[in-house]
């Protein structure tokens, strides 16, 4: 059974992003944030892919991302750590570590035999995070420390923050026996080789987004939402559509009535502002964004009927801009009622 909605991706433009981040990234491997499904695209299409083009090193939330992407055989670090509840999973999920994010964390792994694990340093995001304090007081001795990592609060932003988080991972570093130190996600592979350490960990750029206005490389779009029409109808004028009527026709329109709305991600600050496309032709969204179903004005494109398919003007800075949401929001907000079609 099809969907009447799809989300076309491609794979190459995936592929040209990590090899991009990944020259930026100089001497360090460059992995990826496959959270979230792929940040909604789909994370294990999105995982053989970059495991085909050399990606080695793969970061999930959750044990049960961890376990969904087992069977592919890559190396997953789990980035909330290992709570009681996961202990099993860790133990069973090979390939697999535990950032560990607490001293309750680091004893229950040491209680279990230790082994393997990555560690999350809080070096000023004050949201996950051991201490340098609790560091230096001798949380982390002997464990088998694979990556020391912490995480920019401001790599979006040229400011003093950044330095000051770089160099507390790096004292903190010079006292811990990691194989590796990582900083840099995608906006702070943007800031240079001062911030690439040995791992870098993109995520939105490898999907399409642009995380700095200055970002120093060609980044393609991925996703491409598109819709087809259930409905075609004519507005008459002074006719209003939607719900709270905000839109009134001001003159005889052609409207089409697209299966797609904020339920799949379309969100409702497009209301009156996105854009549907096709061929060549704009076809503004009129009226509110609704659970299942935007209007738009097809004017542009007479011809268009039930059934045939257009596609949304989704360029997520472009779609950022209008919606009010973040590139990161516009991505992992993309329904799971979606066709996932991969070229």
């Amino acid at each position: 059974m099809t969907a009447p909605l799809r989300l076309r991706l491609d794979g190459g433009a995936l592929v040209d992003n990590w090899r991009a981040l990944a020259a930026l990234s100089g001497d360090a491997a460059c992995g990826a944030a496959v959270k979230a499904d792929g940040y909604g695209l789909g994370a294990r299409e999105v995982v053989v892919r970059l495991a085909e083009a050399g990606c080695r090193d793969f970061f999930v939330a959750t044990w049960a991302e961890a376990a969904a992407l087992a069977p592919l055989g890559v190396t997953l670090s789990v980035l909330h750590g290992v709570r009681a509840e996961d202990m099993a999973a860790a133990a069973a999920i090979a390939g697999a570590r535990p950032v560990l994010n607490t001293a309750a964390q680091v004893a229950r792994w040491r209680a279990a035999g230790g082994g393997a694990c990555d560690v999350m340093l809080d070096t000023g995001m004050n949201r996950l995070g051991v201490s340098a304090n609790e560091v230096a007081a001798g949380l982390l001795d002997g464990l088998a420390i694979e990556t020391l990592m912490s995480h920019l609060a401001c790599g979006d932003e040229d400011g003093p923050m950044n330095a000051r988080q770089r160099g507390a991972l790096v004292a903190v570093g010079e006292r811990v026996a990691a194989r590796r130190l990582s900083l840099a996600n995608s906006a702070g592979i943007g800031l240079g080789r001062d911030y690439t350490f040995d791992l870098t960990r993109p995520g939105l750029a490898l999907y399409g987004g642009l995380p700095r206005a200055d970002f120093p490389a060609a980044i393609r779009q991925v996703a491409w939402p598109e819709a087809q029409i259930l409905q075609r109808r004519t507005l008459h004028a002074g006719d209003t559509i939607g719900y709270n009527a905000t839109f009134t026709a001001p003159r005889d329109l052609p409207v089409a009535i697209l299966n797609i709305g904020y339920a799949d991600g379309y969100w409702r600050g497009f209301s009156g502002r996105g854009t549907a496309r096709a061929g060549g032709a704009a076809l503004p969204v009129i009226g509110r964004v609704s659970m299942d179903l935007i209007a738009v004005d097809i004017s542009a494109a007479p011809a268009l009927d039930e059934g045939d398919w257009v596609g949304l003007d989704f360029d997520l800075s472009r779609a950022a801009a209008l919606s009010g949401m973040s590139q990161y929001e516009l991505l992992t907000g993309l329904g799971a009622r979606f066709d996932r079609v991969w070229s």
